[in-house]
């Protein structure tokens, strides 16, 4: 008889790499991925609790399967991630989601199989949340699902507590692996047909410092110049403070890099930057981008931006809003303050009203949407060489240039994966839209 299993993620691309881990412990068990709930022999949810609605998101997810487990008990239905990591969270499982079979945390992933197996024995409800993380653990080959992406960790964990964030707490401090592993994986991506790498972890710049050898992430940049082949290289995140020159000169000499680079600012003003923690200021920053203009001048820089931190003033946000002006972002992720228990700026005095943050985060979309759409109008006739990544039955085939911008391009054959150039005829917002060179 056949078993199917279904991972629901939330959250960033580390989550939906981690998905692929559980999935690849899943195949192995014999278990068939499906997309259909009801035919499911186990259920994972692999949450994520950075921001507010991602963990309510989950939690009425999981609610909802509450009929489909009283109709199936057999059907096995397990939580892990970042939401599953907090404090108290278990009390929480424990008395609100009785139906829910096995609770794991982020240090307990690899780990999985073992205690699938143990509740399948046992018939027991499982909690296994370890307080400390454990080395880094890197023998499972992911059962990918993004191609023509492949997303690859090279470290967890961070060092920084900025004063938002709920990642040190949930995801311990930092933990790299090793150079000859992250090389080896990303050969083997290449060679079975993946054509972008994206290098990931909460802080990639400090990658190597847990390391004995004392490695460094231009290192590791300089290292996979020996993987061969057509294929991009990405990675994300940057922390400002630890962008160095010599990383910058690593991302120019090797050949597949990208030249983008995401680098959160997260706000533009000194005051909130320091009530953050980030360890730099807004000169600090402009520097930075500087230093990246006069190494690569033509690299892209995107970014993360939070409006509504604790006792952020109109001034503040003016602040914001003018650095946005004066880098000019390819793109921005933007996003309001979501207050998180166990932070130090959920204590802090001075949260700001729901109304505001509204009206701010409308004024900042509005902005860099507009500095987006006029990077992309100078598109408008050149000829560009994207990697082709989904369909869209409306616009036809879509994907992204070195820089990170996204065209559309009409094609009789599939072209998923494929390197193609397009000869950008118009723009759709910050889309562009072009032909097919043949």
């Amino acid at each position: 008889m056949q078993k199917y299993f279904k991972i629901y993620t939330y959250g960033c691309q580390m989550n939906e790499h981690e998905s692929e881990k559980l999935a690849a412990l899943l195949s192995e068990k014999g278990y068939i991925k499906t997309d259909e709930d009801d035919i499911c022999s186990v259920i994972v949810f692999n949450t994520c609790c950075i921001r507010e609605n991602a963990e309510q998101r989950a939690l009425g997810n999981i609610g909802a399967l509450k009929k489909l487990k009283e109709k199936n008990p057999d059907l096995i239905i397990a939580v892990g991630g970042c939401m599953t990591q907090q404090e108290g969270k278990t009390d929480v499982f424990k008395k609100s989601y009785p139906f829910v079979d096995i609770v794991f945390g982020t240090h307990n992933l690899e780990g999985f199989g073992v205690l699938l197996d143990k509740k399948l024995q046992t018939k027991k409800k499982i909690f296994e949340i370890d307080d400390e993380p454990k080395p880094y653990f890197d023998m499972i080959r992911p059962l990918r699902n993004s191609y023509p992406n492949a997303w690859i960790n090279v470290m967890q964990g961070c060092n920084n507590f900025c004063t938002y964030c709920i990642v040190p707490y949930v995801r311990g401090r930092e933990r790299s692996r090793s150079i000859d592993n992250i090389v080896a994986e990303a050969r083997l991506a290449v060679m079975t047909g993946y054509k972008e790498i994206t290098l990931l972890g909460q802080n990639v710049n400090s990658y190597g410092n847990d390391l004995a050898e004392n490695v460094g992430f231009a290192n590791l940049l300089k290292e996979l110049n020996s993987v061969k082949g057509e294929y991009r290289l990405r990675f994300m995140s940057s922390h400002p403070k630890d962008l160095t020159e010599d990383l910058l000169y690593a991302m120019k000499e090797n050949e597949h890099c990208c030249h983008q680079i995401h680098l959160p600012v997260q706000a533009g003003s000194d005051r909130v930057l320091k009530l953050m923690n980030r360890k730099y200021n807004r000169s600090d920053f402009l520097k930075k981008v500087d230093l990246i203009k006069k190494i690569i001048p033509d690299c892209a820089v995107s970014t993360d931006i939070m409006v509504g931190f604790p006792t952020e003033t109109e001034k503040d946000f003016l602040d914001t809003l003018d650095l946005v002006k004066t880098v000019g972002f390819s793109s921005a992720f933007t996003f309001v303050y979501s207050r998180r228990k166990g932070t130090v700026a959920d204590r802090m005095e001075g949260q700001i009203p729901e109304e505001i943050k509204k009206d701010r985060i409308t004024r900042l979309v509005d902005l860099q949407n507009d500095i987006s759409r006029k990077k992309a109008l100078g598109y408008v006739g050149k000829t560009i060489n994207i990697l082709c990544e989904d369909y869209s039955e409306k616009r036809g085939y879509l994907g992204r240039d070195e820089y990170g911008f996204m065209a559309y391009f009409k094609s009789d054959k599939n072209e998923i994966g494929e390197f193609k150039k397009v000869s950008i005829q118009k723009t759709e917002g910050v889309s562009l839209m072009g032909e097919l060179i043949k």
